[in-house]
């Protein structure tokens, strides 16, 4: 039942953050400049020490995000984010927070990438943690699903799950971790 609890909490705390996320596409075009001879991997913008406050219609507060830099490809409608850290709220006090060395947002925010020491981490209102790190995230948020292929370790107040690859299905609350999954767990 924990577990499952657990599992829950992680889905849609992933599934909130990607909503948040489809927000960091930023195409400002009163910001772009018109140069002759530009070329593919022009930069059109860039933000130092970004920081996006997003509230819910009724006031309360949604999330919170920081970035030492955000940098923006006008040809390929790519933003680069350099340490990514978002505090995911969601109408709670207890927020989640994720946090990466590195983001890249597709176009019309379709996909976001978060790039090493990925980390997803809640403490809930008794006091417990529970932390998902992996190397390598990938998020659809219009699909409200996430990916990797890469090692995933979920360490929870019961204890540490790993396994190599990991579906999320936010809109079903499931997790499908893929394979050598392993599992230490603490009988209360």
């Amino acid at each position: 039942m924990l577990k499952k609890l657990r599992l829950s909490l992680i889905l849609a705390t992933l599934a909130a953050f990607l909503g948040a996320v489809g927000y960091w596409n930023i195409r400002p075009a009163s910001f772009a400049q018109q140069t002759s001879g530009s070329t593919e991997n022009d930069i059109d913008f860039y933000v130092i020490n970004a920081k996006s406050t997003q509230f819910q219609p009724d006031g309360k507060l949604a999330s919170s995000m920081t970035s030492d830099k955000l940098e923006h490809f006008k040809s390929s409608d790519i933003t680069l984010l350099s340490k990514p850290d978002l505090l995911l709220y969601r109408g709670t006090e207890l927020p989640w927070h994720v946090q990466s060395a590195r983001g890249e947002v597709a176009p019309e925010g379709t996909q976001v990438e978060l790039i090493d020491a990925v980390r997803v981490a809640r403490t809930d209102a008794k006091g417990r943690p529970t932390i998902l790190t992996t190397s390598r995230l990938t998020v659809f948020p219009d699909k409200e699903y996430a990916q990797t292929e890469q090692a995933v370790r979920i360490e929870a107040a019961n204890g540490v799950t790993t396994a190599q690859g990991m579906k999320a299905y936010l809109n079903d609350g499931r997790m499908l971790l893929l394979s050598n999954v392993r599992g230490q767990h603490e009988v209360r």
